[in-house]
């Protein structure tokens, strides 16, 4: 696959070579020339995605924003268990790693159900005391992401250079409107982030649920969460039978994020290990939790609220 990652403050321009990731604001990451540590897996450790459905399940609807109708079409509320219907999803994250931790199993069966995959990741993820590399965060995080998302069959992946760790510093509507944008340059119809509800003391990401909520009533877009038991209404997301395939592919893809290798390890091994059906921890395929996820509306389908960036229901 030949895909590239762009790194901007504001708009994807012209590639430059990787030495340029410090002293420049732009930078784009070809996917034919990894670092060797960064190689991905031999093709039959991540065999291609199966043929995706010619028609993605649920119906379209057009929406209304608070001008009027937006021309839009959006995900139609789901089912129980059931996927919402997208043409293209856009993943929202702070730093590279939750695309992979967080919203890797999601992003899976979007695309085996035939939706499109991109991710915007509002940081290169500097910002973390743990690097199990010789790299500097900054250069070998991108690089990780870029194979992370090929794992997950992610045609698009743009990384801005906000401060990691101090996107609430940020104004709310500047990280609205690059979520706008790169909206707009993948023609995405649905918004995925992590549930800041259900991410403990890390304020990027509730910036990051802020940012894509104040930017998803602008457009009248939804914006669906992976989330934890809560009050409100969420509801499980059945994998079915890819569920074990969908989970192996996420555990590749947490895997190819090598610098953060020795937080992976204390995390899935450690004494804390959470085993709540429902928590972040990646499933084997023999448990019953590696079928489902549990979602929320943060901006339901068929809205029209002012456009000031507070969660939704």
């Amino acid at each position: 696959m030949n895909m590239g990652v762009p790194v901007a403050a504001g708009e994807a321009g012209q590639a430059s070579p990787p030495d340029a990731m410090a002293g420049s604001n732009l930078l784009c990451l070809p996917s034919g020339a990894l670092p060797a540590q960064l190689a991905a897996p031999p093709p039959e450790l991540h065999p291609p995605l199966p043929a995706a459905p010619v028609e993605p399940r649920g119906t379209p609807l057009t929406t209304v924003g608070p001008d009027g109708p937006a021309g839009l079409t959006q995900a139609q509320a789901p089912e129980t268990g059931a996927l919402p219907a997208a043409g293209v999803v856009l993943a929202v994250i702070a730093r590279p790693g939750q695309e992979s931790a967080d919203l890797g199993a999601i992003l899976s069966a979007f695309r085996l159900h035939g939706a499109g995959l991109a991710v915007l990741c509002l940081t290169r993820g500097e910002g973390s005391e743990v690097n199990s590399t010789c790299e500097r965060l900054e250069v070998i995080r991108p690089w990780e992401l870029q194979v992370a998302a090929g794992l997950l069959g992610v045609s698009s992946v743009t990384i801005a250079d906000y401060p990691d760790g101090r996107l609430g510093c940020v104004p709310p509507a500047s990280l609205a409107e690059h979520i706008r944008r790169t909206r707009r340059r993948t023609g995405a119809d649905l918004l995925l982030v992590a549930d800041p509800a259900a991410a403990v003391a890390d304020p990027d990401v509730v910036a990051v649920a802020q940012a894509a909520c104040l930017a998803a009533r602008q457009d009248a877009l939804a914006v669906l969460a992976r989330t934890m038991p809560g009050p409100g209404e969420r509801w499980h997301i059945q994998l079915g039978q890819e569920g074990p395939a969908v989970r192996r592919r996420q555990r590749r893809a947490i895997g190819a994020h090598a610098s953060q290798a020795s937080a992976h390890a204390a995390r899935d091994s450690g004494p804390g290990t959470s085993t709540d059906p429902d928590d972040h921890d990646v499933c084997g395929d023999a448990d019953p939790r590696a079928g489902r996820e549990l979602v929320r509306w943060l901006v339901p389908p068929v809205t029209a609220r002012p456009a000031n960036g507070q969660f939704g229901g």
